[in-house]
């Protein structure tokens, strides 16, 4: 059931934009308005998202605006406020004003009165029912939870059990299994309900993938934005440098059209751009020779690390073997670490897919190398705000490559790219070297495969765990259809005057670009410690 509404624009994917988009021009605009100005503009933006004295999506229009006042306040990076207190919606906007803040956990959010609390793991027999001789539902039952009632099967939810026998026996399929869908998209098993049914996150178990906000039919959840704090740093005049993920290709329109995005960027504030994959290539390397090294002398067996909400489930839930996860650098850290070496003032703005990497530049040990972390979505609402609703229709200066990283370290945007590189790069410095290789999308499936390495069946094995179904092209930020912005991804990648990662010449770098201040690599108890305390909301 999880993933019916990706790639379908909703009334839903409407407001979320125009959200971002008005947030983004109140904040250029601060440049010259005065706070007085400022805080009249925030507040007028909910009737200008929401106008006319009629409600559209929901029984009131009051409600309607007051929904769209948290996600205001959500991308301004900024708390959800009480219900139960008097509170004005620009509360807060003098620290939200400044570059350096940075949003405090959670990172995703639940505006409860926006949930419609929908009921979860619930089987009711529908209208299709045709009052059989046979009764098979109610034979099967092991709890006597269906009876008949005016030749029609009912189910006493009192005694159902929800084993899903009575829906598996059917033969006209007339018993619906209703599920949540937000938790339904949960590989971590972490949505469940308050004492009002409405839906409410463990935190202890929620690792910011944004299956979940991306899923809720109702736009009940939300995840904290960065625009704000970016929009600052330019306005203040800082060097602010955008590192674009690799599956950035076609999600803005076009085919890649590097010249035209980094025209937009530039239009936006943004002093320069780079490609992560350029760090995705030496994250590969890395990995390559950890694999060689370690496996299977070392560990069993060995998965990826580029994506941080795989990474933090496997070392969470099998802490026993949490050394098997690569502790080489992701993508993102390293792309930022090579832009610092060249820019040590300048601010660095990740812009991708995900949510979870959020999450991983709150970690303190990335923080100081990443300043902001911006959706493709949210980077997209900016563009609106400078006026760019099509980056293709610019100009560009003719470019339409960055030129420098490889076609593995591009192809990481897409399922199976990640262990793909690492393979390629293990044979070109060791050809004879057999790798086994085994992969899975989404948290359930990760989780899978990692019981089975855990259990012995991957012996040797690199594996590699993408959170998000199709990989980061389906992330939770994207704007494109996923099997849509995979193909684009591919044919980019096919461009690149490199084929493997060891040809990128910045791969010299990774010994200086792998250690921290201290000179020492990160042990991945303490990763995780550090996306635990950062993921954990204050009291």
């Amino acid at each position: 059931m999880a993933d019916t509404m990706r790639g379908v624009y909703t009334n839903l994917t409407e407001i979320r934009r125009k959200v971002f988009s008005s947030v983004a021009s109140v904040a250029y605009d601060m440049k010259d308005d005065d706070e007085k100005t400022t805080r009249r503009k925030i507040r007028d933006l909910p009737y200008d998202i929401i106008p006319g004295d009629v409600a559209t999506y929901r029984e009131s229009v009051f409600l309607e605006r007051a929904i769209v006042e948290q996600r205001i306040r959500l991308a301004m990076g900024l708390p959800l406020q009480s219900v139960d207190k008097r509170e004005s919606l620009t509360d807060g906007l003098a620290d939200a004003s400044v570059a350096e803040t940075y949003y405090e956990p959670p990172l995703i959010n639940v505006i409860k009165f926006a949930c419609n609390a929908c009921a979860d793991n619930t089987y009711r027999v529908t209208d299709g029912c045709q009052g059989c001789l046979a009764h098979p539902c109610r034979e099967i039952c092991p709890k006597g939870a269906i009876s008949f009632k005016d030749k029609k099967a009912y189910i006493d939810q009192e005694k159902c059990i929800h084993c899903g026998m009575c829906f598996n026996t059917c033969p006209y399929h007339a018993i619906q299994h209703q599920v949540r869908p937000c938790a339904d998209a949960c590989g971590m098993h972490a949505i469940g309900s308050d004492d009002n049914g409405r839906a409410q996150i463990d935190y202890e178990k929620c690792v910011s993938c944004g299956q979940c906000l991306i899923n809720c039919p109702f736009g009940a959840i939300a995840d904290k934005s960065q625009i704000f704090q970016v929009i600052q740093a330019i306005n203040r005049g800082d060097e602010v440098i955008a590192a674009v993920a690799p599956a950035f290709v076609g999600q803005f329109g076009g085919k890649g059209n590097v010249d035209k995005l980094r025209q937009a960027f530039t239009t936006l504030g943004f002093s320069g751009m780079e490609e992560v994959a350029i760090g995705a290539d030496l994250c590969t390397v890395q990995e390559a020779e950890d694999f060689v090294e370690e496996v299977p002398e070392k560990i069993p067996f060995m998965g990826t690390s580029c994506c941080p909400a795989w990474s933090v489930m496997a070392k969470t839930e099998f802490p026993d073997h949490a050394d098997c996860i690569s502790m080489a650098l992701t993508p993102m850290t390293l792309t930022a670490r090579l832009i610092r070496k060249q820019h040590p003032e300048a601010k660095i703005v990740f812009v991708g897919p995900c949510s979870a990497k959020k999450l991983e530049a709150m970690r303190k040990s990335v923080r100081s190398e990443v300043d902001f972390v911006l959706t493709f979505e949210e980077m997209m609402g900016m563009m609106k705000a400078c006026g760019i609703d099509e980056y293709t229709k610019l100009e560009g200066e003719g470019s339409s490559d960055f030129g420098v990283a490889s076609a593995d370290g591009r192809g990481f945007a897409v399922a199976g790219g990640v262990a793909s590189a690492v393979v390629n790069a293990i044979k070109r410095r060791y050809p004879d070297r057999e790798v086994n290789v085994v992969n899975a999308e989404g948290l359930e499936e990760c989780r899978k495969m990692m019981k089975d390495a855990v259990k012995g069946k991957y012996p040797g094995y690199l594996i590699e765990g993408m959170a998000c179904p199709g990989g980061c092209v389906a992330g939770a930020g994207t704007l494109q259809a996923i099997n849509r912005t995979a193909a684009a991804v591919k044919r980019y990648a096919k461009k690149s005057p490199r084929k493997n990662a060891t040809e990128n010449a910045y791969r010299m770098l990774i010994p200086a670009l792998e250690r921290d201040a201290d000179g020492k690599k990160m042990t991945g108890e303490q990763a995780l410690a550090e996306t635990i305390e950062a993921k954990r909301p204050k009291e």
